[in-house]
């Protein structure tokens, strides 16, 4: 079993993580990280999947799919895998993560932060502004992951997708907003690393030019994975989909599941 950490930034297109994450590209210059390009899921919109990403199902079957869909998931997640196997969960995410795996529809009072050992996500410390500073957001994980210690934590900033909608993918607010966010990762995840987690960075959407998101253009729906830790395989061929991500995560945490993973990702 890993402790594993999924950071997922939101509307993160691959043709600007390939080029403006300087800290990532960086690690996998130097042989510690390995990069991929996904293809999401369609439509190519955030609450659709992030139930992707976290059960290994397509939108059209799972049926979030649009970002209305205020309901609770009604698949098997990553979140409810761990706490059948008695793991501990934890989250710092938009606050459709807490509609999704815990209660709908999110109440701030109750959910902003939440603290309940029966609950799917029981850590988590969500927001409700798509401009809440990527910055608070990590200090926020990292306060979830030192008083927690989850074996699974979701880290979720919304600061990308929020730049990419304001100005557009070709701008340089949605390039530097990225940039920034690479950044603020390189104060976090070499101590991740050193703790033994595995660490997946990856996108829900791309961006396109005309400030959205949805369809099937290359900058909506390529999006990057970067994977750091001693548990992958770190092979530059493989080819993960981004259906293969729930059951990668499941497999690195020990569980027993079947959702679908890509293998080549571990060793």
């Amino acid at each position: 079993m890993n402790k594993v950490i999924l950071v997922l930034v939101d509307g993160l297109a691959h043709e600007v993580a390939q080029h403006s994450l300087g800290y990532l590209l960086a690690m996998s210059e130097a042989g510690r990280a390995t990069g991929y390009k996904l293809q999401c899921e369609l439509p190519a919109v955030s609450r659709p999947l992030y139930e992707t990403i976290l059960t290994g199902t397509r939108p059209v079957d799972h049926g979030v799919v649009h970002n209305q869909v205020v309901r609770p998931s009604r698949e098997q997640s990553i979140f409810t895998l761990a706490r059948a196997a008695g793991l501990t969960t934890a989250a710092a995410a938009y606050h459709w993560l807490s509609e999704l795996y815990n209660r709908a529809p999110y109440r701030a009072v109750r959910d902003r932060f939440t603290q309940d050992e029966r609950l799917a996500i029981q850590y988590g410390v969500f927001y409700h502004r798509d401009d809440y500073p990527d910055c608070h957001l990590l200090l926020d994980a990292e306060w979830l992951r030192r008083r927690f210690d989850p074996h699974f934590l979701l880290i979720h900033p919304m600061n990308v997708d929020d730049a990419g909608h304001q100005h557009g993918l070709d701008s340089a607010q949605y390039r530097n907003s990225a940039r920034r966010l690479d950044l603020w990762l390189a104060d976090y995840l070499p101590g991740w690393l050193e703790e033994g987690y595995q660490v997946l960075v990856t996108s829900d959407h791309g961006m396109n030019r005309d400030h959205s998101h949805s369809g099937t253009l290359p900058e909506e729906r390529e999006v990057p994975l970067f994977v750091l830790g001693t548990a992958f395989s770190h092979d530059r061929h493989a080819r993960p989909r981004q259906l293969e991500l729930c059951g990668t995560l499941a497999s690195l945490l020990g569980l027993a599941h079947d959702k679908p993973v890509c293998g080549e990702l571990l060793k």
